[in-house]
């Protein structure tokens, strides 16, 4: 029974973590009028906790073998919720930016820990259908946080969007001291320091230069110089990390043939995942003129194929194992991805329903396999480490969708001589991020025929 448990505590607090940013968004535009504050400038509320996650992902698997998964999973959540409250209470653009790092310090705890406690506690037959759970908040959230935004905007205040955190996390409180078991490891090796502080400056600024790429935040030389010191610093990382017998973030993962697949393939193919929150709902209002609050229903459905993805995803992999499923998924999910650049303002809201719940189950299927054979192979004593680096890379991949997506997007719009958006100009965005998301077949195709069988109790074939 506590590995259903389990995994339904822990998406419901990765469900608060992934809602908060998108609601936010919608949002924006309310908050800046009350602030008194340019539109454009509040976006470094959405910026300023990416950079956070970036910096603290890193430091997640360590802090977890150090103080125990429960623990820091219980102060992550109140670290996010007190953070939720201060933001509510900001009455300064500098207050929320500053508020809003203190929520990405404990969301960045949340996502890497909550998937830790989950690869302990499951039973390996069980660990597909537990990440099934997991995958749903990453969906969900994405796509229902418009229309909640937009509702609150309207109907409420903006600061309700922070202050609903509250009840969900003294719930999830309750919930993480009832039935999270209290694990740690006997031994916890020092702490990187040079490696965290070469990991955070590179992460960070990668993340936050895909982040305002194309948006007008900085010009471009500045932008090019943010990546660039941030590809600088990574590198300096992996020199780093050869010569320290601990790394904050372990490259030696990478031998591991799925965990390489899992982290490299999960990597191309959620580019299109970030750039379908970005672009999707963009094009619904700017290009079809709906309201932020019509355009967040129609992509509400994405989020029930999730859900219907959640018991089905086990007996596929049992059928078709991970390799088949990951490759052939991968390309259906590309194609769904495709089919958005036809969308035109006469498209039948049904269509347009019907393709993203169909989408969004893909989605979630392909997404359920690569959280869990990504740690199929993985020594118990290596998971934490594991764990934080699959989020890192994660958390990168869908900022560099975002920046790909507005890239490709505002390239057409020069080419038709600038102006406002018009639908038009999203079909090639659409299309760039679908081929680059099919791209990642290449990294499935290296893994073995039966890889992955005993997580899904497959037999294997001699």
């Amino acid at each position: 029974m506590s590995y259903f448990v389990t995994p339904l505590i822990i998406a419901t607090a990765l469900f608060m973590e992934q809602l908060d940013g998108t609601v936010l968004a919608t949002a924006l535009p309310a908050m800046a009028a009350d602030l008194h504050e340019d539109p454009v400038a509040l976006k470094l509320a959405l910026t300023s906790y990416l950079l956070s996650l970036a910096v603290f992902i890193p430091l997640s698997g360590w802090a977890a073998d150090r103080f125990g998964a429960r623990r820091v999973f219980r102060a992550a959540i109140i670290v996010f919720t007190f953070g939720s409250i201060l933001c509510g209470l900001s009455n300064s653009l500098g207050a929320i930016v500053t508020f809003r790092i203190v929520q990405g310090l404990g969301g960045a705890m949340m996502t890497p820990v909550g998937r830790l406690v989950l690869l302990r506690t499951a039973p390996r037959h069980e660990l597909v259908r537990a990440m099934a759970y997991l995958t749903i908040p990453a969906l969900m959230g994405p796509m229902i946080g418009p229309p909640i935004g937009g509702f609150i905007a309207t109907y409420f205040h903006w600061r309700y969007i922070f202050w609903v955190n509250v009840p969900i996390g003294a719930l999830g409180v309750m919930l993480v001291t009832r039935f999270i078991p209290d694990m740690r490891e006997e031994w916890t090796p020092p702490l990187d320091i040079a490696g965290a502080i070469l990991s955070g400056v590179g992460l960070s600024c990668l993340v936050f230069g895909f982040t305002i790429a194309g948006r007008g935040f900085a010009p471009a030389p500045v932008v090019v110089l943010i990546v660039a010191l941030g590809a600088g610093a990574l590198f300096a990382y992996t020199r780093h990390a050869k010569r320290t017998p601990y790394p904050i973030v372990d490259l030696d993962l990478l031998k591991i043939p799925t965990f390489r697949a899992a982290v490299f393939g999960g990597f191309v193919f959620r580019i299109g995942l970030g750039a379908t929150p970005f672009l999707l709902p963009l094009l619904l209002q700017a290009g079809f003129g709906l309201s932020a609050y019509e355009a967040g229903l129609l992509t509400f459905v994405s989020a029930a194929g999730a859900m219907a993805m959640k018991t089905t995803a086990q007996p596929i992999l049992r059928i078709f194992s991970f390799r088949r499923v990951l490759i052939v998924n991968a390309l259906i999910s590309a194609g769904f991805l495709a089919f958005n650049a036809s969308f035109s303002a006469t498209t039948p809201h049904l269509v347009i329903m019907g393709a993203l719940l169909v989408g969004g189950f893909f989605r979630s299927l392909e997404f359920t396999a690569l959280n869990a054979i990504a740690y199929a192979d993985v020594d118990q004593d290596a998971m934490s480490r594991a764990t934080s680096f699959a989020s890192v890379a994660q958390q990168l991949s869908l900022s560099t969708g975002v920046a790909i997506g507005a890239a490709a997007l505002e390239a057409t719009r020069a080419l038709r001589g600038g102006g406002a958006l018009q639908a038009a100009d999203f079909t090639p965005a659409f299309l760039v991020v679908a081929l680059i998301s099919m791209f990642s077949v290449m990294s499935f195709l290296p893994l073995a025929p039966n890889a992955g069988d005993d997580l899904t109790g497959r037999r294997k074939r001699v």
